[in-house]
């Protein structure tokens, strides 16, 4: 009798135990360890201190942002806009607008060889007003709210890496809640007073897939772990475990004749404003960083704002020229001192140019103050240590050679060579056998990072997948 007593006295801790083993389980199915990669360590990561910054007095929308569009003009020089006023549609999808941030006066429409509309230029007004518009109730009526409002732009789709065709079904939807890009925001600081907005979005986003919503996070202690309706997936490891495409990769791999969408964590929260306020507030937060910033830090905008008012003050005062960049340091685009934000960027970058540095025997010159992928610069012995990168190629442009380095930093179930030969020769049958349907420029940026042949990786594939989508569709 003392032994069955013992027995029944100990069991509510076995089925503790039991519960804990369950849950370990459970969570190690839901996690996925990438470990090829590189984290490039770089000084300047933005402070949690976050400062609004009003819109510039001019605005400046570019329609070669939104890759794969051809734009049509909706409006005219002089004419007063709402924030959401249409500015131009799609001409291959007409009902798909695309909407002035701000509101104010159309001031320009600068236009380029045989009239290509190259940006359009508005005269903001210092307080926004708000072009209002009526909730939808089903799934084909969100849908035609989201291309009248301009927001379907923000939804993104693989194959192709374009803004997604609203004639095709996902199978499922991707949204990467982590960024591991160098100096990349941190969205746990950047989200964490939107998620209801967030919520909103996700929401509104399950109306438009039958498949599953995805979220990619870096902790099981995130705050879009509580996120209600969708599908969660831990990734650890070094970048690219934030980018989306390698999430799709390892959860719901991309075949051909399927469709897969992605927007960003920033983006779903403007869907949700709309649902929740019935407007097209384009308020986001980015993060100015970078070695040559004096401040770094995040700051409240909107896509098209001037980064003028951002980075006055807080650069530091050098004697040689800096690159500015419009998103991270190995995606991002090219913009001057008073350039204007990409409509997507939540990042602004600062570095060196370059141009004034001249060092013995250039790069090939062992140093300790130089990162290298390879064992020749004895900075291999610091891995945490971090660098001032500047914006030289350091090296020349030469043949591709098959070395497998593209491999060590590319954790995608692909052959990257090998596809980006097939790229080149622009062989579609190999490119669809090598897994072209699932890739995007980003998704090289680190084998382009890494590359001795310094070939522009991201450019052949962006090229290719034009290509391919004038080829197939």
């Amino acid at each position: 009798m003392k032994k069955i007593f013992n027995y029944w006295k100990l069991k509510p801790i076995f089925a503790t135990i039991l519960c804990i083993y369950n849950s370990i389980i459970i969570l190690m199915a839901n996690t996925v360890k990438i470990n090829k990669g590189l984290d490039i360590k770089i000084d300047g990561k933005a402070a949690e201190k976050l400062s609004k910054v009003n819109p510039a007095s001019v605005i400046e929308i570019n329609p070669n942002h939104f890759h794969g569009i051809i734009p049509k003009m909706l409006v005219k020089g002089g004419e007063t806009i709402q924030a959401g006023s249409p500015l131009f549609f799609n001409k291959n999808v007409e009902k798909m607008n695309f909407v002035s941030p701000v509101s104010g006066k159309v001031s320009e429409i600068v236009r380029g060889e045989r009239r290509k509309v190259m940006s359009i230029v508005i005269d903001a007004d210092a307080k926004i007003d708000y072009l209002k518009f009526e909730p939808a109730k089903s799934g084909e009526e969100l849908k035609d709210l989201l291309l009248q409002s301009g927001l379907w732009t923000l939804i993104k789709q693989r194959p192709y890496d374009i803004i997604a065709n609203p004639n095709h079904m996902p199978k499922a939807i991707f949204i990467s809640c982590f960024d591991t890009a160098p100096l990349a925001p941190n969205y746990e600081f950047v989200m964490k007073d939107k998620m209801a907005d967030f919520q909103a979005g996700i929401d509104a986003l399950a109306k438009l897939t039958a498949g599953k919503i995805h979220l990619g996070l870096n902790s099981a202690n995130s705050i879009f772990a509580n996120v209600k309706g969708v599908e969660t997936t831990i990734f650890t490891g070094p970048h690219p475990a934030g980018n989306v495409g390698v999430q799709i990769n390892k959860v719901n791999p991309i075949n051909k004749g399927e469709t897969v969408w992605t927007i960003a964590p920033q983006d779903v929260v403007i869907v949700g404003r709309l649902i929740t306020k019935g407007i097209v507030d384009m308020t986001r937060t980015v993060a100015l960083t970078g070695p040559e910033v004096a401040n770094p830090q995040y700051f409240e905008t909107v896509g098209g704002n001037s980064i003028a008012d951002i980075v006055k003050g807080n650069i530091k005062k050098v004697d040689y020229p800096l690159r500015y960049v419009s998103g991270n340091l190995l995606t991002g685009a090219k913009i001057c001192e008073k350039g204007f934000l990409t409509p997507s960027a939540v990042q602004i970058s600062v570095i060196d140019e370059g141009s004034q540095t001249h060092e013995l025997f250039g790069w090939a010159m062992p140093r300790l103050n130089k990162f290298s992928m390879s064992n020749m610069f004895f900075t291999k012995l610091f891995p945490n240590r971090k660098f001032k990168y500047d914006a030289r190629l350091l090296g020349g442009r030469r043949s591709i050679i098959m070395s497998n380095e593209y491999d060590k930093v590319f954790p995608m179930d692909i052959y990257p060579e090998h596809l980006i030969k097939a790229m080149l020769a622009l062989n579609i049958d190999k490119m669809e056998s090598l897994g072209v349907y699932e890739v995007a420029p980003e998704d090289f940026a680190l084998c382009e990072f890494v590359d001795t042949s310094k070939l522009p990786l991201q450019a052949i594939v962006r090229k290719a997948l034009d290509e391919l989508r004038s080829e197939v569709e």
